[in-house]
């Protein structure tokens, strides 16, 4: 008798979630890092920041010298200098490492920045693509795998490339 309770009550659970699953549909996937690095805009936008950081690199690395040279002259002079003169020139050095972690902040910030309006400039015309692309092949979702972790999908769903395609269509009329 309880077994086959069991059975009924599994049944009806099953009879009844089937149309939840009959709904779910097609689902595509596509990673928006790769459209941001592999797209003909994205590949431009990724120069102006590498050149961007290039040029944060080289101004960086000058100060790291300075500094490098400031340190091994403070040391070489510590017993030299009178205690006060030592204090003197080592305030100055930790005002000009203050000034290194400023610049260095300042440098990520930047990238941050860029970064966030290469972000804000192409997600929406992006976003209008996948939109299309999932009415028009009659997808019940699309998923970002860039925003959501997934440990497996058919790789014949991922839609990536034909929206790399598109997006390099629509920004080459613009």
């Amino acid at each position: 008798m309880k077994k086959s309770c069991l059975i009924l009550i599994v049944a009806i659970i099953f009879l009844m979630a089937s149309p939840l699953f009959a709904q779910v549909g097609k689902i595509g996937f596509f990673n928006m890092e790769d459209i941001l690095n592999k797209s003909e805009a994205g590949k431009q936008a990724n120069e102006e920041l590498k050149k961007v950081f290039e040029e944060n690199k080289k101004k960086i690395q000058e100060r790291e010298k300075e500094l490098y040279r400031l340190k091994e002259e403070l040391e070489k002079q510590k017993s030299v200098l009178t205690e006060k003169a030592f204090r003197e020139k080592e305030n100055n050095y930790n005002k000009k490492f203050r000034d290194y972690q400023d610049l260095v902040k300042d440098a990520n910030d930047e990238m941050n920045t860029k970064r966030q309006e290469l972000v804000n400039k192409f997600v929406p015309h992006v976003l209008k693509i996948v939109e299309s692309i999932g009415k028009k092949e009659g997808y019940s979702a699309i998923l970002d795998l860039a925003s959501v972790p997934i440990a497996y999908y058919n790789k014949d769903n991922d839609l990536t490339q034909k929206i790399i395609e598109e997006f390099n269509k629509t920004v080459k009329k613009k």
